[in-house]
C-alpha cells in the first residue's frame, strides 16, 4: 500500500494532514523562518540553510522572503534568481533549470484540488510537477500552475497566469499565458 507521500509524488489524491507530510512541513517551514531571518546576510551564509531546505541546488540567490511547502522537491541549477517574496508549492517536483531569474512575488504551484465540490470537501489534495528549463525569464507577480512545463530560452510576461505548456525560444504573456512572438536569439529584444 502506497503512503500519502508516494501517492503525493504520483500524481494521486492524497491526504495532506498525514503524519510525515505534517512534519516534513513543519521541518521546511522551520527552515524557511530561519532563511527569512537571515535578509541582509551573506549570500554564503544564506544558501547554508537553502543547501538543507531543498532537494538539490547549486550556484542560487533567493531572496528573503521566501516560502515552500516542502523544499525538498525543489531542484534548481546553477545561476538560479529569484527575488523577493517568492512562493513554491512542491508538493509535486519543481525542476528548475540553469541560469534561470524570478521577478519578486513569481508563485510555482504544483498543489490542487478536485473541481466537483462533493469530492474536495472531503480533503484529498492532488499535485502535478513544474518543468522550467534553461536561460527562462520569469516576470514579476507571474504564477506558474500545476503540471506546466516551460521551456528554455523563454520569457514570461509580468503578471501572467501560466496555465499550459509554454515551448522554448518565445516570449509569453497574459493570463492565460499565451505565446506573443518568437524570440530571435541572434537580435537583440528587450521586454
Amino acid at each position: 500500500m502506497k503512503t500519502e507521500l508516494q501517492k503525493m509524488l504520483d500524481g494521486e489524491l492524497y491526504d495532506a494532514s498525514d503524519a510525515t507530510l505534517v512534519e516534513m512541513r513543519d521541518k521546511a517551514r522551520t527552515l524557511t523562518a530561519q532563511y527569512n531571518l537571515q535578509m541582509g546576510k551573506p549570500l554564503a551564509e544564506r544558501n547554508d540553510t537553502l543547501k538543507q531546505l531543498l532537494g538539490a541546488c547549486s550556484t542560487i540567490d533567493i531572496q528573503p522572503p521566501f516560502f515552500c511547502d516542502y523544499g525538498s522537491h525543489i531542484t534548481a541549477g546553477e545561476n538560479f534568481f529569484m527575488n523577493f517574496n517568492c512562493v513554491i508549492l512542491d508538493c509535486a517536483q519543481v525542476t528548475i533549470g540553469k541560469n534561470v531569474m524570478c521577478g519578486p512575488y513569481v508563485q510555482i504551484y504544483t498543489a490542487y484540488h478536485p473541481l466537483v465540490a462533493e469530492e474536495r470537501i472531503k480533503g484529498p489534495e492532488l499535485a502535478s510537477p513544474i518543468t522550467i528549463g534553461d536561460n527562462v525569464w520569469i516576470g514579476g507577480g507571474a504564477i506558474i500552475c500545476p503540471g506546466v512545463t516551460i521551456g528554455n530560452n523563454t520569457t514570461i510576461g509580468a503578471g501572467s497566469v501560466v496555465t499550459k505548456d509554454i515551448p522554448d525560444n518565445v516570449f509569453a504573456a497574459g493570463n492565460p499565458c499565451r505565446v506573443i512572438k518568437q524570440i530571435n536569439p541572434d537580435k537583440t529584444e528587450f521586454v
